[in-house]
C-alpha cells in the first residue's frame, strides 16, 4: 500500500492535477473570505467553508477522474494485479494519496482562522469544528469519486457523472421541495432507484442473479408496505434525499453544532464507496 501511496504522489505533483486542485480550492476559500470576513465583516469563518463547500462540486471529479480511469485505459491496471499486495490495498494507497493532496491546502486554510482573530472575534471552536467536518465532507465526496472512475476506462465520461452526482447531492434538499411527497410517488420513485441500485450490483459484481435477487426482493417489500399500509411511504422521498444529502449535514457544523451522527455518516459512506471501488477492481480483475 505504501509503494501504491508514493507512487500516486509522484505522479500528481510531477503533472498539473495536485496544483490545479490546489489553486481552485485556496482561491474558492479565498474569495469567500473576502467577501464574509473582509467586505462584510462577519467574523464567522465556518460561513466561508458553507459557502466554499460548491466548489466540490468541480473539483473533485477533477481530482478522483483518472485516480481508475487512467489505469484502465493505459492497460497498466493489469501491473497491479500482479503486485504482493491485495486488492484493498491498491485502493487505499490510491485513495490516501487523493487525501494527501486534499490536505496540502486545508493546512493552509486552516491557518485562516488564527489570522482573522488577529482583527476581531473569532470562535475558533466552531471554526476549527466546522474545517474537520469540512475535511471529513470531501473525504467521502473523494470515496465517491473514486468509486465513479472506478467504473469506466473514459476520464471525461466519469468526470461527467462525478460532477451530475455530486451537484444532484448538493442540491438534493432544495429539490426535495419539488418531488411528490405521496406514498404512489415515493413507491415508484424507489422502485426507480431499486432497479438503479441492482444494475450497479451487477456492474460491480458480475453476478446477475444477485443484482436480480436483491431488486426483486425490495421492490416486493416496497410493494407490500404499499398495499398494506401506504401512510408509511408518504413523505419519504423527501425525507430520504434529505437523509443522503452530504452538504445538509455539514450545515450543522456550520451553526455551531459538532454532530456525531453526521461524522459517522461521513465515514459510513467512505467505507461504503471504498468498498464498491474495490468489488469493481476484483470484478475486471478476474474477468
Amino acid at each position: 500500500m505504501t509503494a501504491v501511496l508514493k507512487h500516486e504522489l509522484r505522479n500528481y505533483f510531477h503533472s498539473l492535477t495536485a496544483y490545479v486542485f490546489g489553486a481552485f480550492l485556496l482561491a474558492f476559500v479565498g474569495i469567500g473570505a473576502v467577501l464574509y470576513n473582509i467586505q462584510a465583516a462577519v467574523s464567522s469563518f465556518e460561513l466561508v467553508l458553507n459557502f466554499s463547500s460548491l466548489i466540490f462540486v468541480v473539483i473533485v471529479p477533477i481530482l478522483t477522474m483518472r485516480v481508475i480511469a487512467e489505469e484502465r485505459r493505459q492497460k497498466t491496471d493489469q501491473l497491479l494485479y500482479s503486485l504482493p499486495i491485495t486488492t484493498t490495498q491498491v485502493i487505499l494507497g490510491k485513495y490516501l494519496a487523493l487525501l494527501v493532496l486534499y490536505l496540502i491546502p486545508l493546512a493552509i486554510i486552516s491557518l485562516y482562522p488564527l489570522v482573522f482573530a488577529q482583527f476581531g472575534d473569532v470562535y475558533l471552536l466552531t471554526s476549527y469544528g466546522s474545517i474537520l467536518a469540512f475535511f471529513i465532507m470531501g473525504a467521502a465526496l473523494i470515496a465517491l469519486g473514486t468509486f465513479i472512475s472506478s467504473l469506466t476506462d473514459n476520464q471525461g465520461l466519469a468526470a461527467g457523472i462525478g460532477i451530475a452526482v455530486i451537484l444532484l447531492n448538493y442540491y438534493s434538499v432544495s429539490l426535495s421541495e419539488y418531488v411528490s411527497s405521496t406514498a404512489m410517488g415515493s413507491a415508484v420513485a424507489l422502485i426507480v432507484l431499486i432497479l438503479a441500485l441492482g444494475l450497479v450490483i451487477r456492474y460491480v459484481t458480475g453476478n446477475g442473479n444477485l443484482a436480480y435477487w436483491v431488486s426483486f426482493v425490495l421492490v416486493f417489500a416496497i410493494v407490500a408496505v404499499y398495499l398494506l399500509d401506504n401512510t408509511v411511504l408518504e413523505g419519504l422521498l423527501p425525507q430520504i434525499m434529505k437523509t443522503l444529502s452530504l452538504f445538509e449535514r455539514f450545515t450543522g457544523f456550520v451553526n455551531g453544532v459538532f454532530d456525531m451522527t453526521a461524522i459517522v455518516y461521513y465515514g459510513s459512506v467512505i467505507v461504503f464507496f471504498l468498498f464498491l471501488s474495490v468489488q469493481s477492481l476484483e470484478k475486471r480483475r478476474y474477468n
